[in-house]
């Protein structure tokens, strides 16, 4: 299938990095958002995002077209993208709304992070063709998506996000059972709990914590995962033998791990540690350092793939 069209509903953050993305690669975008300033946000974005894919703002902004509503945005749609709150009832008259206005062909894609399709999209008179494509922030530099069916998804629903989300240069990875937070937010979340509770008991500071993921674990699992990170640590025996020797230490360093407090004022001391690390930077300064390094390993990663072929 062509995929000529595609509606953006919802411009925060996501939204409007999928809106450069899209446009990158040629779709002609109709973003709907409430907000008084999407004029200017579609345009600050665009300025700001499109070096990263190659173009200029000036290539972009003929393709992305702002719209009066969601019906319009939708009007003329292969593939709509939404990016609304969180809230599962807000969810499902958004999608009862989708279903209605957009055309019979197009997908219905959420970029929701934790609410899987089935919650909101069970009752509607046409659920085949939701199903969620939870992208990392921000999407038009993150590969992954997370194409996640619901349980009235059709099977043609499936491999058509799969094939759009190649079409845009993205590396969709199809999750066989619903859950909440999908996979790779439960990662993250175990991960960040950990963290919080590291930082809490005095280990460290978050940004010497920082340190030490940025100089290991996410050299490491950026280029090998932790499956296939434990299988090389095992040396010639593989997972196997580092699963025979080491087991019962992790299982002991399993049950050890921490649960955060949930006080207030511990969250408020967290929260002012990190803004004392970092709050000497303004939002716009550390995203685009994020957003170079991560070009920079994006681009090593790439000539390292090429190389091996």
């Amino acid at each position: 299938m062509t995929f000529r069209t595609a509606a953006v509903i919802g411009a925060g953050t996501i939204g409007l990095s999928w809106t450069a993305l899209f446009a990158a690669h040629d779709m002609e975008v109709h973003v709907s958002d409430p907000r008084p300033d999407l004029a200017e946000a579609v345009a600050g974005a665009l300025e700001a995002f499109a070096p990263h894919l190659g173009r200029t703002a000036a290539d972009l902004a003929p393709r992305v077209h702002l719209a009066a509503d969601v019906a319009e945005a939708v009007r003329n749609a292969d593939v709509v993208q939404e990016n609304g709150p969180e809230n599962v009832e807000f969810k499902k008259d958004l999608f009862a709304t989708l279903v209605r206005e957009a055309p019979s062909h197009a997908l219905l894609l959420s970029s929701s992070s934790a609410i899987p399709s089935t919650a909101f999209a069970a009752e509607l008179d046409d659920a085949s063709r939701v199903l969620i494509g939870h992208p990392f922030n921000p999407p038009h530099l993150i590969p992954l998506v997370e194409v996640v069916p619901g349980e009235r998804t059709s099977a043609e629903s499936v491999e058509r996000a799969v094939e759009f989300y190649r079409f845009v240069g993205r590396t969709p990875v199809v999750e066989r059972k619903e859950i909440p937070g999908f996979v790779g937010n439960r990662l993250q979340n175990a991960l960040s709990r950990e963290a919080i509770y590291l930082v809490e008991q005095g280990v460290v500071s978050p940004s010497e914590l920082d340190a030490v993921m940025t100089n290991s674990l996410g050299i490491r699992w950026s280029t090998v995962g932790p499956f296939l990170g434990s299988h090389l640590g095992g040396g010639p025996g593989g997972y196997r033998h580092m699963a025979e020797h080491i087991g019962k230490s992790m299982k002991k360093m399993w049950a050890g791990l921490g649960q955060p407090s949930q006080d207030p004022e511990q969250q408020e001391r967290l929260i002012e540690a990190v803004e004392s690390a970092y709050g000497s930077s303004t939002y716009s300064e550390l995203a685009e350092t994020r957003d170079r390094k991560q070009l920079a390993v994006l681009s090593a990663l790439d000539s390292a793939a090429r190389e091996e072929n």
